[in-house]
């Protein structure tokens, strides 16, 4: 009778552990970044990264975190809205602050359109928001730093190469 018992604790015991689910951990699930890159308008083959560059989503008061900010980097990343077809942010070139604490530089704000396609990547992760059909404007003031825009992947599904190349 004792060895009964025994055998139908262990059994129950089994059948309580073989209903534990493992823990899902999520290492792939990112929504990807718009990554842009800088070009000499003089010579377009060669990078050039703008001096102290302060990007800013538009509504927003302060600057894009996926970067230092009023870096002088070839190459940034950012991110676009998922659920909306459109993201504006202001680029500042030469951001700096005047005595009075306010933002010197020159402005030129940049548009980018795109449609949002939502990919399940698994139970751990959800869904991603991947972009497609990128487009992109720029409006500026009387000072335009931004002298031309080229689109080289208006699909947006990773981060592995630049997606945009801006020439100043």
């Amino acid at each position: 009778m004792h060895k009964i018992r025994i055998v139908c604790l262990f059994f129950a015991l089994a059948l309580s552990f073989s209903s534990c689910e493992k823990d899902d951990i999520c290492v792939d699930g990112d929504t990807p970044l718009l990554i842009i890159r800088f070009y000499n308008i003089a010579a377009e083959t060669q990078t050039k990264a703008p001096n102290l560059l302060r990007v800013v989503g538009t509504g927003q008061t302060s600057p894009v975190g996926t970067f230092t900010d009023r870096s002088s980097l070839d190459s940034i990343a950012i991110p676009l809205r998922p659920g909306q077809d459109n993201t504006s942010f202001t680029f500042t070139l030469h951001s700096e602050d005047d005595a009075d604490g306010n933002e010197t530089g020159i402005v030129n704000t940049l548009s980018f359109d795109y449609s949002t396609n939502e990919v399940y990547v698994s139970r751990a992760c959800g869904f991603v928001a991947n972009y497609e059909d990128l487009e992109t404007n720029v409006s500026s003031n009387a000072d335009v730093w931004i002298k031309k825009i080229e689109v080289v992947n208006p699909t947006i599904e990773n981060i592995e190469a630049a997606h945009v190349k801006i020439f100043h």
